[in-house]
């Protein structure tokens, strides 16, 4: 019998934010691959965090991590065992990252593909598709995502929301926006079953969808053309992942998640993410009881590091003895940067800072908070050095709760909350904290 598994390539660890159960790898060599597959859960996630690098490395990181897997899979069919793969390149549900460069290399690695499909609705975090037009709703509005602060990214930047135009955009031409196919909602939401299984030469395909209805009737098709021989390659939100999966409800509910604290013990929060939406949540965390900020002043980094980290892990040590929970956040000023390389150098000099943070931790944190996407990846390769995870479920909707093996040489079965920094309301992270911390919110 063929085992079918969905197999994730995630550009940032924030892409298991609505499922359960099932494994984070930072890892991605052949042993680990193999483990992965031979797991129970419907689906893995591979954490490269491509979208913290250029393009060359994001393409390199990507061509490895697919021999890797071609590999594995080869192995396990020669042992009798074969596993029908489902490949999903999961980015950002705002349209930033390295969208043609990873898409082209899993082609490249792993097809030929008869179409690949671009899916960015993201339901928890109100991004929809209607019409073949991407937006995210902001005050219950709809509002087209080149509308908002992430089309202006720095890195990632780009000026359509209507989905055929963003990819002859992003592809330079290489694909007219005439070319794509566009599945509306009348499409997701009928029987396309039979235009599906006409689709051949890696035909880029758009998806519309509104609720997550859309995309169970819609992946129920897929995976039955799939099982006719049909070969697709997915750029997908998290949405999609959930209706893929098929998981039953998490064994935890969100709001009692303080079952996973360490002996009920204060926790600590780390907060990288610099968009609008991380500072306003990071204001009302910082109105919360028995909670100590602890700013990092960036500026100081090139003058003088070792100073730096010192007073944040003195200050850090100072607040845990005394019961309350360590707020390390990066200065929020936003910053300006001559080219690309400069900000990516720049934010990766940051990164190991704060990672130097989570390392020299008190042993004895209850609970740790990370709060944006790549910051959340450093944690779990870099800081943790965790080699897998497993995924126990959502804390908030968007934001999964992982834990850290119970061997794990400093932090055995620590509780770590990956936070997008664009998930949530205002008071998000405040109420993720009070869950852990069992403090009133209101």
């Amino acid at each position: 019998m063929v085992t079918t598994r969905a197999i994730v390539l995630d550009d940032d660890p924030t892409g298991s934010q609505t499922v359960h159960s099932c494994l984070l790898l930072t890892r991605w060599d052949v042993a680990t691959l193999r483990e992965a597959l031979r797991d129970d859960a419907p689906l893995f996630f591979v954490l490269t965090n491509t979208r913290g690098m250029d393009a060359a490395r994001a393409a390199s990181i990507t061509h490895e991590v697919c021999h890797n897997l071609q590999q594995a899979l080869n192995a396990l069919r020669q042992e009798s065992t074969p596993i029908h793969p489902i490949f999903v390149s999961r980015s950002d549900s705002t349209l930033r990252g390295h969208y043609p460069v990873e898409t082209d290399v899993m082609a490249e690695e792993l097809g030929p593909f008869d179409a690949h499909f671009l899916v960015p609705a993201f339901f928890e975090g109100g991004r929809v598709t209607r019409d073949s037009v991407h937006y995210l709703i902001v005050g219950g509005e709809p509002v087209p995502v080149h509308e908002t602060e992430f089309a202006r990214d720095s890195v990632f930047g780009y000026t359509h929301s209507y989905l055929p135009d963003y990819v002859e955009e992003k592809t330079k031409g290489r694909i007219k926006a005439g070319q794509v196919e566009r599945f509306l909602l009348s499409d997701v939401r009928g029987d396309s079953l039979e235009r599906l299984m006409r689709l051949n030469h890696n035909v880029c395909c758009v998806v519309d969808a509104e609720i997550q209805a859309d995309l169970d009737n819609f992946a129920g098709q897929l995976r039955t053309a799939a099982g006719r021989g049909k070969r697709f390659l997915f750029r997908s939100a998290a949405s999609l992942l959930t209706s893929l999966a098929g998981l039953p409800p998490q064994p935890v509910p969100a709001d009692a998640m303080a079952e996973y604290v360490r002996d009920g013990r204060p926790g600590a929060v780390i907060v990288g993410s610099h968009v609008k939406k991380t500072t306003k949540q990071l204001e009302q965390l910082l109105k919360m009881p028995d909670v100590v900020p602890v700013e990092v002043d960036v500026e100081q980094l090139s003058q003088d590091r070792h100073s730096v980290l010192v007073d944040i892990l003195a200050r850090v040590d100072h607040a845990h003895a005394a019961g309350k929970t360590p707020v390390v956040f990066t200065s929020r000023e936003e910053k300006t940067f001559a080219d690309q390389q400069t900000r990516l150098a720049f934010g990766e000099t940051v990164s190991a800072l704060l990672m130097d943070v989570v390392r020299e931790l008190p042993e004895t944190i209850g609970f740790l908070i990370s709060k944006g996407g790549i910051t959340s990846n450093d944690v779990l390769s870099t800081g943790l050095a965790l080699r897998a995870s497993r995924v126990v479920g959502q804390i908030l909707p968007g934001c999964s709760v992982v834990r850290c093996p119970e061997d794990h040489p400093r932090y055995p079965g620590l509780p770590v909350v990956i936070f997008p920094g664009n998930v949530g309301d205002d008071d998000a992270l405040a109420t993720v904290y009070g869950r852990l911390a069992m403090r009133d919110t209101r």
